[in-house]
């Protein structure tokens, strides 16, 4: 085990990417001794933990209509969810797509999952070490996005979507003091969020009109985004972090096609194997940046 943190970034089905890059680090051996995931990144860190090749990735991609977690119009307006979340977070880890609790709970390495808490707007950085249930709660509240998805609650809290307080916990990983970094984002270079439009906002206050802080952070989160991918590019520039990130145009965030999944799938696969001695060299020390 290496002493580093690994930043898992979000973004829903985007996070197959992330899934292809951690898949090839993990046939190497490669594994740190921290890590921090936010929504689809939680759920893909908690399958590097408990050390399950492909699970994230096929928990995510398939065919057999058995295993589809997403509802149609219709279910959306009963369940108020776009997606099955007791499906993803039950049968998945307990019947379909076992989960190696085990592993999980009995692993060295230090594994936090981002949530965001309704009432103070606030990230918390969450772990679980014995509870089943609740570990897959922690994760669910992780990937429940807004509008959306219902409101999770954890130890009588409420949470959400960890993305909304803090998307790419780069200065959460500074804090957990490893000298070394490596973040896996789900977007292009260059990217930037685009501010949130006055209807998305006015949603927002009438859906979450009893927290305020959540609303407030929810409609400003472009402006905290922007400000933690430039301080990604900025670690990065100066080779004191180690960066992934997609090089071909990405899928949406609801992507389900299966060849377009696989295909990024792959292209985080094929990059973790090319740059695999580039970030043995960063690990190492030797690595002088970009």
């Amino acid at each position: 085990m290496i002493k580093a943190t690994m930043v898992l970034e979000g973004g829903a089905t985007r996070g197959v990417f992330t899934s292809g890059v951690l898949d090839y680090l993990m046939e190497q051996g490669l594994y740190t001794s921290h890590v921090i995931g936010v929504s689809a990144g939680a759920c893909n860190g908690a399958d590097y933990v408990s050390r399950q090749i492909g699970r994230t990735r096929d928990c995510t991609i398939h065919k057999e209509k058995e295993y589809n977690y997403y509802y149609g119009f219709r279910k959306f307006i009963r369940e108020k969810s776009l997606m099955n979340m007791d499906m993803i977070f039950d049968r998945y880890p307990n019947e379909f797509f076992p989960f190696d609790y085990d592993t999980y709970f009995g692993s060295e390495m230090e594994c936090e999952i981002v949530t965001t808490n309704c009432e103070t707007g606030q990230a918390e950085y969450m772990t679980e070490r014995h509870d089943r249930e609740r570990l897959m709660k922690v994760c669910r509240a992780s990937c429940s996005m807004p509008l959306v998805s219902p409101i999770v609650n954890v130890d009588g809290v409420p949470y959400l979507d960890g993305g909304l307080a803090d998307s790419i916990p780069v200065s959460r990983a500074i804090g957990i003091g490893n000298k070394k970094i490596i973040v896996i984002l789900t977007r292009n270079p260059g990217y930037r969020k685009k501010p949130t439009s006055q209807a998305a906002a006015n949603l927002y206050r009438r859906a979450y009109k009893k927290y305020p802080e959540l609303v407030r952070v929810t409609i400003r989160r472009n402006y905290e985004y922007n400000r933690q991918i430039r301080l990604v590019e900025q670690l990065q520039r100066e080779g004191k972090i180690f960066v992934f990130s997609p090089r071909i145009p990405t899928v949406s965030r609801t992507e389900k096609d299966y060849d377009s999944l696989m295909h990024f799938y792959e292209h985080g696969y094929q990059q973790a194997k090319r740059r695999h001695r580039e970030l043995q060299e960063y690990l190492e020390g030797s690595f002088m940046g970009l």
